[in-house]
């Protein structure tokens, strides 16, 4: 059987990710993390640069992903804007933010523009805490993603280059993937990726898989990191 669909399906995202609060080309008074490394298992990344950049906006309430994409429409059609937006939650020891994700937007210049518009939309800004520095945070986002279905169990993100997903047999806790993924790793002779895991609701069914990051990305190559993870999870 040949698979080449595309599929939009709605995902959840869990990662690990040093932040750090930014107080530069920001609406003042609010809280802004920076990703220092979106991909930390892939080496090759600058960080840095606006392509490359992860936002994470604070907010104060939480807002359904039906209101940050309703809001997100808005503002592109309005400014022609073209950005990446989902909504998540970040959590840095025992505390946990409602985030606005924000990704593509540009240059650094447009950022508190576009928060000053998702303000306008109704979308809540948290004001800024009294927190500095950097940080490692549990990042889960929400959004949807674009795919094509290369076989039973791979696809490639559409949107996103270089991002890939295959589905796994269950569940992972975080430290359980984090353990898995080491041994992966460890067993792996291919070229260097970065992974984080996640779930889709697909034909009824909610499905668990693992992102990966590589420039290297093809169907044998994600095949082969999935056989590895189904080797060590056993």
């Amino acid at each position: 059987m040949e698979y080449n669909g595309k599929i939009e399906v709605f995902s959840n995202l869990r990662k690990l990710e040093p932040v750090r609060i930014i107080e530069e080309k920001v609406l003042p008074g609010t809280l802004v993390f920076e990703s220092l490394n979106p991909f930390p298992g892939y080496y090759h990344e600058t960080p840095g640069s606006a392509k490359m950049a992860y936002l994470y906006i604070a907010l104060s309430k939480h807002h359904s992903l039906e209101n940050i994409l309703r809001a997100t429409q808005q503002i592109e059609a309005k400014f022609e804007w073209q950005f990446d937006a989902g909504k998540g939650f970040l959590t840095i020891i025992n505390n946990t933010y409602w985030v606005l994700r924000l990704r593509h937007f540009g240059e650094y210049d447009m950022v508190q523009k576009i928060q000053e518009a998702y303000a306008n939309q109704g979308i809540e800004l948290l004001p800024k805490i009294k927190k500095h520095g950097d940080h490692l945070a549990n990042i889960k986002i929400v959004k949807f993603l674009y795919l094509k279905r290369v076989s039973p169990q791979i696809y490639i993100d559409l949107k996103e280059e270089n991002h890939g997903y295959f589905i796994i047999p269950k569940y992972l806790e975080w430290k359980t993937f984090e353990e898995v993924t080491k041994k992966v790793k460890n067993n792996w002779t291919g070229s260097e990726f970065d992974t984080a895991s996640g779930s889709f609701f697909l034909d009824g069914k909610l499905h668990e898989f693992v992102r990966v990051y590589s420039a290297k990305l093809s169907k044998d190559y994600l095949e082969g990191i999935r056989a590895l993870y189904i080797e060590k999870m056993k």
